[in-house]
């Protein structure tokens, strides 16, 4: 069989050898093994199904079943085997049900190499009978790292993909880019793999240099980008090579975008929040060289793969190790080198502790939460550390740092690193609020009143202020304030800045004043709040607390039903983000944070059915 799979690697996938691991890989599934594949980004992890793939099915021994976790990944891989000659297909809910009655009816009369489809679907009743009635040559779970909650993109749809295994005898092969140890064994539990083939590809990018700046201020941090930038050579509309720079949060991005676009940069931004027209155009113009520089949130992820990035920034902390060395491994994938700068202050710490929210009731929920935030501490001990970067990023993957020799290119092993650029203490001065740009402003302002529409009585303005600021003060626990979604939602800015808004919306009288010894804000058009702090019911009816409450209900109720955690169904915040959105489409659900495309396609339905109910 060794044969057969070159044969197919260099006729169909045009490759004279395979790269380090992936014959083994190969070889394991054609013997009928399975396997576990950690190789790093950028390691060819693809061609370890698809290889085998194409030569089973040559051979009569079926079609083999890929498991993927994204439509627009899917999309790519099929288009790409289809471009090679490979009878290749996906299953997906944006479909018409006769391109999918089509694509099935391929299935069965045996047509089809390759079938890509979502966790979601290969757990259907109607899928898992036709397993089990089809000559399956293998299955395949990309993105494997999904099955564990200590990976860093934990994913309860993949827990049951276990089950495939009462389905069909074929063998599983399972492939990840970004498996500590613990989560390698949690993946072979939770899939049951018997005596996997492992294959552990070398974590070093000998052409990185990884470095890490620390700076407090986006000032600072956009002249570094700048400068970065320009020493690429991307200021040159007609050089070769391209930039991606990763930011936390959608806002953080246009910030950025703007910054660069008025340094003289042809650039784009790309995250969640755009509509699909605008996110298709970025990306396109991204592809084709139109602009230089993409700016993105971690939307911009999966299956992106591009030869010649030169320089790859990220603006902010992103939340682990795992994330960053999958993000930072989009650099340089020709092999030539380039650069891999990592920003960093406090205030980013508190921007992923805002976005990982509260964690819910329960052990499983905690020790998920306290496993958070171990990875993001993680993070940060690498940022500030005085280690090779490669050292430490490879010891991380593979549990020991014996051996591994030092990059001799990271800002570490060169002796660059930076120190925070702070003035002495005699030289501060109080700072001043910072002028707010047409948009900052709107966003800025939508923020406030979301916080005063979720708190039950009126606060005092310095409450309000280090609340939305993300500060856990004892006045601002007291009131509950670090409970709800607006916790820190205006943490880019400094306090003046956030007391000079709240001030400006008083005197505008869309904020009231309350009591005179101990005065306090109140949203004008509320109603009175009633003794000791509840709300009046408005005339409207059921209104968003009865959303909520029906919405919490379906949560637990599915989470019973499918014997999950309810947060596994959706986050507690996600309720309330609802209740205030109120959605009428899934394009608008795909706009609420812990809502993914999964999620989408499984609970969309239902959630839109009770908002127009209960809205």
């Amino acid at each position: 069989m060794a044969d057969a799979a070159r044969a197919c690697l260099r006729e169909v996938f045009g490759h004279n050898a395979f790269r380090a691991g992936q014959a083994d890989a190969v070889d394991a599934v054609l013997h009928g093994r399975d396997a576990l594949v950690v190789l790093p980004t950028g390691g060819g992890k693809s061609l370890c199904y698809q290889v085998p793939a194409v030569v089973m099915a040559r051979r009569g021994q079926g079609a083999t079943v890929v498991i993927s976790p994204l439509i627009a990944l899917m999309r790519d891989q099929v288009e790409a085997l289809v471009d090679k000659g490979v009878q290749a297909a996906a299953l997906n809910s944006h479909q018409e049900p006769e391109q999918r009655r089509e694509i099935l009816g391929r299935m069965r009369r045996g047509e089809l190499e390759l079938l890509y489809v979502s966790p979601e679907r290969a757990m259907m009743k109607h899928f898992t009978d036709l397993l089990g009635r089809l000559p399956i040559a293998a299955l395949a779970i990309d993105e494997a790292h999904c099955v564990s909650q200590w990976g860093h993109d934990f994913r309860p749809e993949y827990l049951r993909l276990g089950e495939l295994r009462g389905a069909t005898a074929a063998p599983i092969i399972a492939l990840t880019a970004t498996a500590t140890p613990r989560v390698r064994t949690e993946i072979q539990r939770a899939l049951g793999l018997r005596k996997p083939a492992e294959v552990l590809g070398s974590f070093a990018r000998p052409n990185l240099a990884l470095s890490c700046h620390s700076l407090r201020t986006d000032a600072m941090r956009i002249e570094a980008t700048v400068t970065a930038l320009r020493e690429a050579g991307l200021d040159d509309r007609k050089a070769p090579g391209r930039a991606i720079v990763y930011c936390s949060t959608r806002k953080k991005t246009q910030t950025v975008h703007k910054a660069l676009k008025s340094a003289g940069f042809t650039a784009g931004y790309y995250h969640a929040g755009r509509t699909k027209l605008a996110r298709e155009r970025a990306q396109q113009a991204f592809d084709a060289g139109r602009t230089k520089v993409l700016i993105a949130t971690n939307a911009f992820g999966m299956g992106i793969d591009y030869e010649d990035v030169r320089l790859l920034v990220h603006f902010q902390l992103p939340g682990s190790l795992e994330a960053y060395y999958q993000e930072a491994g989009r650099a340089g994938r020709d092999g030539k080198p380039a650069r891999c700068l990592l920003l960093h202050g406090t205030s980013d710490i508190m921007t992923q502790r805002r976005l990982m929210g509260q964690p819910e009731a329960g052990r499983a929920a905690r020790a998920h939460h306290e496993h958070r935030e171990h990875s993001l501490q993680l993070l940060v001990d690498y940022a500030r550390g005085a280690r090779c970067r490669q050292q430490v990023l490879c010891a991380h993957f593979t549990g020991s740092l014996e051996a591994l020799p030092t990059c001799g290119r990271c800002d570490v092993c060169t002796g660059t690193v930076t120190a925070p650029a702070e003035p002495p203490k005699a030289e501060r001065k109080a700072p001043a609020a910072a002028v707010l740009d047409a948009e900052q402003q709107r966003d800025a302002r939508a923020q406030v009143l979301a916080l005063m529409n979720a708190i039950p009585k009126p606060l005092g303005k310095m409450t309000l202020v280090r609340g939305l600021r993300g500060s856990k003060a004892k006045n601002v626990r007291a009131a509950k304030l670090h409970t709800l979604e607006q916790h820190g939602a205006l943490s880019q800015y400094d306090e003046p800045t956030v007391t000079a808004l709240i001030e400006q919306l008083a005197r505008e009288k869309v904020l009231v004043p309350r009591g005179r010894k101990y005065p306090t804000l109140w949203l004008a058009e509320r109603a009175t709040p009633t003794r000791g702090g509840a709300r009046r019911k408005t005339s409207g009816g059921r209104g968003t607390s009865e959303l909520a409450r029906q919405l919490e209900n379906y949560r637990r109720r599915t989470a019973r039903k499918l014997k999950w955690k309810p947060y596994h169904v959706f986050h507690r915040k996600v309720v309330l983000a609802v209740a205030r959105a109120q959605p009428q489409s899934t394009a608008d659900l795909a706009l609420i944070a812990g809502l993914a495309e999964a999620k989408i396609e499984r609970f969309g339905e239902d959630i839109l059915a009770l908002v127009r109910e209960f809205g």
